[in-house]
Order: structure tokens, then C-alpha cells, then sequence
């Protein structure tokens, strides 16, 4: 009888439901359900529509149902940082507030005056970033503070989704550790940290690694849906999720998992919170088995989706990757510059930076989609270069994984720029590693390092070299 497995993968710009089984020791895929995400307006605030796209994760799994496929097991990934408060009867209190919103401008200042950015670090491994949940919570301290009083839980975004398919509630560890509020040491909340920052320290659930069974479905969820399977939790961080799915051999895997964000790093076996590692923005989030994913956020393929957005509706990104490479312009942008976070025009942005620092200013869709590009592997070499250079490392290859893995003219420029190998592929590493951590946990795979022989056996990888 074949086994089935739900992965729900939920991106900044869309989700989709990814339903696996295993045929001859390899991964099948097949989408049943896509649906669109994003940010919108509200109450002054960039919110996410947390109730639409719950009925959408119900949908998706309804299909399941009707195509005669129910699942094992079912498990969400999202991305990191943001959450959701809950009252004691269970009721959210406030919008779902995204990472781009503004609220969190001035509050690492905030945290400063009570904990130093060294010691912080030391602390937690976590690279500064301002939308950390360590931040959003100060921003309602200081400017909402009745949230937080009324709050008897704080659920990460995919948390909350899982508490609410089967009412348990648990802070997956991967997700857990984006917020830069968890030990690398202890593998839990830092609680000392919490209280000094005067958060309330019981609204912080038990810390599960992935692979937790957490149970069944609700019975109200059973009957919209037509049947009952177990909330298996992934590694619920879409980056913790894609990491499993990376192909690489050993020990020394260089990785970028390239989406929305482009995630480029390394597996480490203990966090380095060294003031070296900080100075140079590296993070230590929290990977499957406990490992670390030694990394560095890039700003990623948000610049190209937000471009396309403006002057390029019309083109597909394979097309717009296309019209790049035959661009000659070599202008250079600073693709981590906090301009580029969340930009009223993106494409009016990328020509600023370029006229400000005396520039060719990209015109058109293929020119500035080419100076993203550029920039993007121009700061992927830079990457390796600091990477290799704290953990003592060489490697020989990259690993490209997610949905930036089909952005061929991107290899390209990444090979060429680092001097390496660059195997591209899967790109629905998300889902995969998604699906292969709930297989581990029901019994079909027995460990990590089979699930990445499994994704080698299963998906067609793409080699490009310089």
C-alpha cells in the first residue's frame, strides 16, 4: 500500500501543498494545490492574512482527500521571525504582523540599552537582522504593550497553523531559533535573556525538535477535510527544510538555498559565536539533528520578484533571466543594503543606488534585472570567501537549491564569480526536506544522510562551471 506524505510550503509570495510516497527508493512529487500569499495593509501595519491562508492549507489538504490520497502525515514550513499571540481562550490577539512592517525601526537600540549586540550574540549565535522576533516583541513593549499582557502564547507562523490543525501547541526548534531568543547551547529558550528583556517568559511553549509527532487532527478539521493523519512537524523553517534536501556528500557542504532570500552557508556540528562570526553578520540557526546552519542572509530573488512586479508583469523569471544575460551593463549594487528591505519602487531604487555611486543606471527590465543578478553573485563570492575563512574550510563546490536553482544566467555568474562548481537543483528543496523529515519520523527513511542519498537518487541536478 503506498504511503503518502503533505508537505505545505509557504512562502513570502505563494504556498502549495506537495504530496510524496516513495517508488523504487526515490522521491515522487506531486503539487495538488497552489495558492497565492503576500503582504497587505492593514491598521497602519504590513500584516499577513493568517485566517486565508489557513482555509487555504484546509483546501489543499481536501484535495488530498478527494484524489483518493490521504496522507501519513502532514507538516507546514514557513518563513522565520514572525508569530502570533494568543489570549487564554485561545483567540489571536492583534494582526499577524510581517517582517517588513516598520514597527521594528529603532528597537534594536531598544535592546541594546539592556543587552550589548556582543553579548547578544555570544548569547544566541543569531546574526542582527531588524524584523528578528527579538525585535518585533520590543516594538510591542514599547508601543502596544497591552498585547503582551493580555498574551498566554506566542506561536511562530507555522506553529500556529500546526496548534491549529491539532490544538497542541509546541515552538518548532528550527523556526524557534530565528527569533534570536534560543541557546545554541541549550537548545531551548533563553530564559535569562527573556527576562531581562521583560518579555513574559510563559508565553514561550515547549521547544520540539523536528520530527515531533504532535498527534491528529482536530475533529472539526477531520470533517472538513473527509479524513484524520498526524501533524508531523518538518524542520518548520522553509531554510531548515531546504537544508535537508541539499544533494552534497560529507561534512563540508557549501549551500545557498536560493528563494524570496538567498541563504548561503554551511552545516556546523557546534555554533560559532565567535565575535569574528558576528562582526561579519554570520548566523547560527538552528538545523535538523541539532546541527547549525552557519549563514548569511542575502536579500535574495525579492529584488527580481518586485521588479517583475512593476515593469515586467507580463514576462515569466525564466524569460526576464533570459533578456539579463544579454545585457552588457556591469553596474553594481549592495544587494544587503536595508534600502532594498522593503522599497516603495524596487526598480527606482536599484537605479538610485546605481546614479548615487556614479554607475551606469540600469533602463528597462532586462538591464536592471541584470545589475540584481550581478550583485547577487558578486556578494555570493564574497560569502565564500568569509565563510571558508572563520570555519578554516575549503570547498569545492556550491549547492543551489529551491526555486533560484532554475535561474540559469544566476549559475552562471555564481561560478564565474567563485571560482566554483555550482550543482543546482532540487528546486522544491523546501518540500522535499519538508517530506523527508516526515518520512525519518514514520519509519521510511531511517536517518538524515539516507534522505539526502534519496534526493540525489530522485532529482536531476545541473552542473555549471566557470
Amino acid at each position: 500500500m503506498v504511503r503518502y506524505y503533505l508537505a505545505i510550503d509557504i512562502g513570502a509570495s505563494s504556498g502549495r501543498h506537495i504530496l510524496a510516497h516513495l517508488e523504487d527508493g526515490r522521491m515522487v512529487l506531486e503539487e495538488v494545490h497552489r495558492f497565492p500569499n503576500g503582504m497587505a495593509d492593514q491598521d497602519g501595519e504590513k500584516v499577513w492574512d493568517v485566517d486565508e491562508l489557513f482555509a487555504q492549507i484546509k483546501a489543499g489538504m481536501k484535495k488530498c482527500g478527494e484524489l483518493g490520497k490521504i496522507p501519513v502525515s502532514v507538516g507546514i514550513d514557513t518563513w522565520g521571525v514572525d508569530f502570533v499571540l494568543l489570549d487564554r481562550e485561545g483567540r489571536r490577539l492583534g494582526n499577524a504582523v510581517a517582517y517588513r512592517d516598520s514597527r521594528t525601526k529603532g528597537m534594536d537600540q531598544e535592546v541594546n540599552r539592556l543587552i550589548s549586540g556582543e553579548e547578544l550574540y555570544e548569547r544566541t549565535g543569531i546574526q542582527k537582522q531588524p524584523y528578528n522576533t527579538i525585535y518585533q516583541l520590543m516594538a510591542l513593549k514599547k508601543k502596544n504593550p497591552s498585547l503582551l499582557e493580555q498574551a498566554k502564547k506566542l506561536l511562530m507562523m507555522p506553529d500556529y497553523f500546526h496548534w491549529r490543525l491539532c490544538g497542541r501547541a509546541a515552538a518548532e526548534y528550527t523556526e524557534a531559533t530565528t527569533g534570536q531568543l534560543v541557546s545554541p547551547e541549550t537548545k531551548d529558550w533563553d530564559y535569562e535573556l527573556i527576562d531581562r528583556l521583560g518579555y513574559p517568559r510563559e508565553i514561550f511553549q515547549r521547544i520540539v525538535p523536528p520530527g515531533t509527532v504532535l498527534g491528529g487532527l482536530l475533529p472539526e478539521i477531520q470533517k472538513e477535510v473527509g479524513y484524520d493523519c498526524q501533524v508531523a512537524v518538518p524542520a518548520s523553517h522553509d531554510t531548515g527544510s531546504a537544508v535537508i534536501a541539499v544533494p552534497g556528500e560529507g561534512e563540508n557542504v557549501l549551500y545557498i538555498s536560493s528563494g524570496t532570500w538567498s541563504l548561503m552557508g554551511t552545516e556546523l556540528l557546534k555554533a560559532d559565536c565567535s565575535e569574528e562570526s558576528r562582526r561579519r553578520n554570520l548566523t547560527n540557526e538552528g538545523g535538523y539533528d541539532y546541527r547549525f546552519r552557519y549563514l548569511k542572509n542575502i536579500m535574495g530573488l525579492w529584488m527580481i520578484q518586485s521588479v517583475k512586479k512593476e515593469i515586467g508583469e507580463e514576462l515569466s523569471f525564466g524569460r526576464i533571466c533570459e533578456m539579463a544575460a544579454g545585457c552588457g551593463i556591469k553596474s553594481i549594487v549592495d544587494c544587503n543594503d536595508d534600502r532594498f528591505l522593503a522599497p516603495d519602487n524596487m526598480t527606482g531604487e536599484v537605479q538610485s543606488a546605481c546614479r548615487e555611486s556614479g554607475q551606469q543606471v540600469p533602463e528597462g527590465i532586462a538591464e536592471v534585472a541584470c545589475v540584481i543578478y550581478n550583485s547577487l553573485a558578486k556578494c555570493y563570492a564574497g560569502t565564500v570567501e568569509e565563510i571558508s575563512g572563520i570555519t578554516g574550510q575549503s570547498y569545492d563546490r556550491i549547492h543551489i537549491v529551491g526555486g533560484g536553482s532554475n535561474a540559469e544566467y544566476l549559475n552562471r555568474l555564481t561560478a564565474r564569480e567563485t571560482k566554483l562548481p555550482v550543482y543546482a537543483g532540487p528546486a522544491e528543496a523546501t518540500a522535499i526536506g519538508n517530506l523527508a523529515a516526515q518520512m525519518i519520523a514514520m519509519g521510511d527513511i531511517p536517518n538524515l544522510k539516507e534522505a539526502r542519498a534519496c534526493v540525489r537518487r530522485s532529482f536531476e541536478i545541473k552542473i555549471f562551471r566557470d
